[in-house]
């Protein structure tokens, strides 16, 4: 069995090398399909598995919202890799470079600053590049030093903790200004992470209202701003209509072709002349492939993605695969030439599963298959029992479409544990009231043991080792 390293870099290769670049959808559910198809392999010495992640573990996105809000644990969101993926090597650390004729990657590890040996080559046989994406932003003043992002687990529970932590401020303020501006919710960006992040809080933060003597629902401004004229266009024009209605029958400012021209001095000034002074802006307008691609000398589209064929191997590349918001895979079920399959959860899980399948048929010298999947549709929460959907051309809205939401999604996240565990949190959600806590001490955990000691909280100073 493999072991699992967290900053040493794995021995001289057994066998073949599979060497995979990322954690996430793809990256996670190759190497376990893998894991199975090769078990024997891999126990005999005659493969092994790298998986070069960042985290420890794989997000599930589409619950980030539902974890902000409190309807569940953010460790429920979150899919250890070393329990789910113990026969393979799981080296916590960032692929900086990939040379492809080398087939040598460049990894710096965890440990790569505290020993000063430098960052680790590691020679591979198969590479599969799936590092993810990240958030596209403009060059808008002030997003720097004001924004949020809603990517990662940690994200969604610091904005949780920074939502209910305004509340704190505008019922302890005398200044009507300070308790304008934390009362109001700028979100930017009206696909799925805006849209579900800004309902999902929403709906917890007037919740939690009814716990202030001096805060009603009503007092919370919330702004949605999307720079095109639809917001949540994967459920199509119909129900993303509704979505508008729904958002703004719940006195959600929601804002169609406008655009955030700047933030400075915690000002959210908008393309149509508006301003709001927000101490909260949370910025979703999109996403960017990982600058990693750029560092591979391999072929990428106009896009930034990689060029890939529909056996999901890299153009021009031997022993290269991708697949997922790394990969330009061309679509084949659809008429329109040159098209490519979106970026999202649902392709990226099902090209995972081809791509395993195609490495074990080229190491067995078998023909590779061709990735065809036909989009089958999309879902969207818009808070509690609130929702949108279309499936195989059907469309839902309301509780159903919320219901078919949380089905979908119990039925996607890896592990029977997580499922087990997901379920019994919406259960127990269902028969007790919301959880209201913030606990913004996560950020910073030290700063009561600063205070004790004498220190300002986050000033200068050696740490402890």
């Amino acid at each position: 069995m493999a072991s699992d390293s967290g900053g040493t870099p794995p021995g001289p290769p057994p066998g073949v090398r599979i060497l995979v670049v990322g954690g996430g959808y793809v990256g996670m559910y190759t190497a376990l399909r893998l894991q199975r198809k090769l078990k024997q392999r891999l126990r005999s010495g005659e493969a092994e598995i790298v998986v070069v992640t960042p985290d420890p573990y794989m997000t599930y996105q589409p619950f980030l919202p539902e974890a902000a809000a409190g309807s569940i644990s953010p460790r429920h969101v979150v899919v250890p890799l070393r329990r789910v993926l113990p026969d393979c090597t799981i080296l916590i650390g960032e692929a900086r470079r990939i040379d492809p004729v080398k087939r040598v990657a460049t990894v710096t590890t965890l440990a790569t600053g505290e020993d000063g040996t430098g960052a680790v080559e590691i020679p591979y046989d198969e590479i599969v590049i799936a590092p993810g994406s990240v958030s596209r932003t403009l060059p808008v003043p002030g997003l720097a030093d004001h924004g949020f992002g809603f990517k990662t687990i940690e994200e969604a529970i610091g904005l949780r903790n920074h939502v209910i932590e305004q509340m704190d401020i505008a019922s302890a303020t005398r200044d009507p200004a300070i308790r304008d501006a934390a009362l109001t919710f700028v979100f930017v960006g009206g696909g799925y992470a805006g849209v579900e992040a800004l309902a999902e809080l929403e709906d917890m933060a007037r919740y939690t209202a009814r716990y202030y003597h001096n805060i009603k629902a009503e007092d919370l401004k919330w702004i949605l701003v999307e720079a095109t004229g639809r917001i949540l266009p994967e459920v199509g024009e119909a129900m993303g209509k509704y979505a508008v209605r729904e958002l703004r029958g719940r006195n959600i400012d929601v804002r169609l072709e406008t655009r955030l021209e700047s933030c400075e001095d915690r000002v959210a000034v908008l393309s149509d002349g508006s301003r709001f002074p927000t101490r909260t802006l949370v910025w979703t307008a999109g996403v960017k492939p990982a600058p990693l691609l750029a560092a591979t000398g391999l072929p990428l589209n106009e896009r930034g993605r990689l060029s890939c064929t529909a056996k999901l191997t890299v153009e021009g590349a031997e022993h290269a695969w991708a697949a997922g918001d790394a990969a330009a895979v061309p679509d084949l079920t659809s008429d329109e030439p040159g098209r490519e399959t979106a970026p999202n959860a649902q392709h990226a899980v099902r090209q995972a599963k081809v791509l395993a399948e195609n490495i074990v048929a080229s190491m067995n010298g078998e023909p590779l298959t061709e990735y065809r999947h036909s989009y089958a549709g999309s879902v969207a929460s818009l808070g509690l029992h609130k929702g949108v959907a279309q499936v195989y051309g059907r469309r839902l809205e309301g509780y159903p479409a919320w219901l078919m939401h949380r089905v979908y999604h119990l039925s996607r996240v890896p592990t029977f544990n997580r499922k087990a565990r997901v379920l019994a949190e919406w259960t127990l959600a269902g028969l007790f009231k919301r959880e209201i806590v913030s606990l913004g001490s996560l950020e910073h955990p030290r700063a009561e043991f600063e205070l004790a000691a004498g220190r300002r909280p986050g000033g200068d100073g050696d740490d402890c080792q």
